[in-house]
């Protein structure tokens, strides 16, 4: 039997057709003796009615289970008056079976096929990855990033962008994250590195003349997994020559403009709006501030810097800050909240979590008997407090203490969202260009500076003297997308003269002279034969979708993911090399005593 519709294709106009339908039971009812099939494929459901008087048909109602696959022809009718299902795209039909034939029967699925198995042990579901995309959730979510993928395609297309590929198989660069490596049989001793990116290969694309390239490449970093990251990825990689920030901005938003409305049909509004590095730290203690609700981070050092509070004006004197924010309405938390939110300060530098609560029209805290009225004063006039109100303070060096606040201050928001007393939509989609980022970041342990984003970020122009004198102050032409508290991507305008990436390379960031020419001779080489001013930017497809789909984990929109030990549970990958594997590669697997 050839199909010759889907099953949400059927409707009121089509009785009396007769039809050919392919799928999976759904779902299977016995009324009387007569069997109520809903059939389903990957576009919808279809009632399937089975009638015993056909002995062609009873022969197999024992095989029609669950999950089952069959093909059914019969005839359209429409559904006995008061049994229609407006909730059904083909609620007003039914397909009266003529012909039924048994594709492949199934066993019991070991989870159910709905929404439920959302419950369901995730490994499991992973394990049987063939039957958890089976669900309509699931095949909803892969049609949506196909979707995705499609409204990138055409309008990177209609911008005269060309999609190139790139090698998968590329060089070491330790700068950056950890590799995943792939020995080379034809050359002993030699390893491939998976590409983090194709950053290298875009700027020679550049070199060469293509001007506006981008692809859907996969990536690959050998990280720690949380629920934002796999170790394998898709990024929408994009490049251009001669343009500046302010063409890259208009570029993205006309992209992202384009598949919100594409995929789910919402209308953003551009141009987006615009924050300097250093003003999302100092308002909401992090480089990508969700701006769907405030409890913004104040500064309090003008009304400590004399405090008899020796934490608070101990800080300041010694160059640091007094942050604060008003959690309004959150001091009826309880012991366990509160230590939760400490353990989080905790866990990034602080030694503790100075509070305030305003209750009964006191204010209850270890550390207001330190502070004079004065202080009390211009705090409550500072930070509005009111009764029920709790504010959170953080005293260290201005960076730690904007980053510790802004933990709290996310923590904090989700306690008001369960208490009903803050609402965040997810369907209010507020994006921000992050900007004006340090060029440069001075790493303690090793005592010199490193790209804050890549060696390939060009300075500021104004900035590029003080790489000399003062490397922290340089400001590099790096620009972040943030969405709704999520980086969406990120990039840069990148450096396109030789003698300012060598020098970034060997002076700025002492990469020995050896190293910078084993690693990036062949880029300095090529900038030596007309490379035009070029910048770039990478999205996340992944984490896209996850919004555009409204679910938590990059795992749910990927097809076949890995869990957080890096695993595919279905096909139990990685697996184990073969002694002949290991010697054609010339290569020894050394395990851990506690593997061995």
């Amino acid at each position: 039997m050839k199909r010759t519709h889907h099953c949400s294709q059927l409707r009121a106009s089509d009785q009396g057709s007769t039809v050919t339908l392919c799928g999976w039971v759904d779902s299977v009812r016995d009324h009387g003796g007569i069997l109520f099939v809903d059939l389903r494929d990957r576009e919808g459901l279809t009632q399937i009615v089975l009638d015993p008087a056909n002995q062609g048909l009873e022969s197999q109602f024992g095989s029609i289970k669950p999950e089952s696959v069959i093909a059914v022809s019969g005839k359209v009718e429409a559904r006995f008056g008061g049994t229609a299902n407006a909730k059904l795209a083909t609620g007003e039909i039914e397909v009266h079976a003529v012909e039924l034939e048994i594709l492949n029967v199934s066993k019991t699925p070991p989870f159910p096929m709905d929404d439920s198995a959302d419950k369901v042990s995730e490994d499991l579901r992973m394990t049987h990855r063939y039957l958890d995309l089976r669900r309509a959730t699931n095949t909803k979510m892969l049609r949506m990033r196909h979707a995705t993928s499609r409204a990138i395609r055409n309008y990177m297309d209609d911008q005269a962008f060309i999609e190139v590929e790139t090698p998968m198989l590329f060089k070491s660069t330790p700068e950056g994250a950890r590799e995943f490596l792939v020995p080379s049989r034809m050359n002993p001793g030699a390893f491939y590195a998976l590409p983090q990116s194709p950053q290298q290969y875009k700027q020679m694309l550049m070199v060469g003349g293509v001007e506006r390239y981008y692809q859907l490449a996969r990536c690959f970093r050998d990280e720690d997994l949380r629920a934002d990251r796999q170790p394998e990825f898709t990024q929408v990689d994009i490049e251009l020559s001669f343009i500046d920030r302010e063409d890259m901005y208009e570029l993205i938003e006309g992209l992202m403009k384009r598949v919100w409305k594409d995929v789910i049909d919402v209308d953003i509004e551009t141009p987006f709006l615009r924050m300097s590095y250093y003003d999302a730290m100092n308002r909401f203690g992090v480089d990508k501030p969700d701006m769907r609700f405030g409890l913004e981070l104040v500064d309090c050092c003008e009304i400590f810097k004399a405090s008899s509070f020796k934490v608070f004006s101990g800080a300041i004197k010694s160059g640091g800050a007094v942050k604060a924010f008003n959690a309004k309405g959150l001091a009826d938390l309880t012991q366990g909240e509160l230590r939760s939110l400490e353990d989080s300060a905790k866990a990034l530098g602080a030694k503790g979590l100075a509070f305030i609560k305003c209750e009964g029209g006191e204010w209850k805290s270890p550390i207001v008997k330190f502070f004079s009225e004065e202080e009390k004063a211009a705090l409550s006039e500072l930070l509005q407090i009111e009764d029920g109100d709790i504010v959170f303070f953080a005293a260290s060096e201005w960076e730690r203490a904007c980053t510790i606040l802004g933990r709290v201050r996310l923590d904090a928001a989700q306690l008001l969202v369960k208490r009903g007393k803050l609402t965040i939509d997810p369907n209010d989609y507020k994006f921000l260009w992050v900007i004006e980022f340090p060029l440069m970041l001075f790493d303690e342990d090793e005592g010199r500076f490193v790209s804050s984003h890549h060696p390939f970020t060009s300075p500021v122009p104004e900035d590029i003297p003080l790489l000399d004198s003062d490397p922290k102050a340089v400001r590099g032409q790096h620009y972040d997308l943030v969405l709704n508290g999520v980086e969406l991507g990120g990039g840069s305008i990148r450096i396109h003269q030789p003698a300012l990436q060598k020098k970034v390379f060997e002076d700025v960031l002492k990469i020995p002279a050896d190293v910078v020419e084993s690693r990036f001779g062949y880029m300095l080489k090529a900038f030596e034969y007309g490379a035009p001013p070029h910048g770039g930017i990478a999205f996340g497809l992944d984490r896209m979708v996850t919004i555009l789909t409204q679910r938590t984990s990059i795992r749910d929109v990927i097809a076949f993911p890995k869990n957080q030990k890096g695993q595919e549970m279905m096909t139990a990958s990685p697996g184990i090399a073969t002694e002949k594997q290991l010697r054609d590669l010339h290569i020894k697997a050394v395990l851990p005593k506690k593997d061995s």
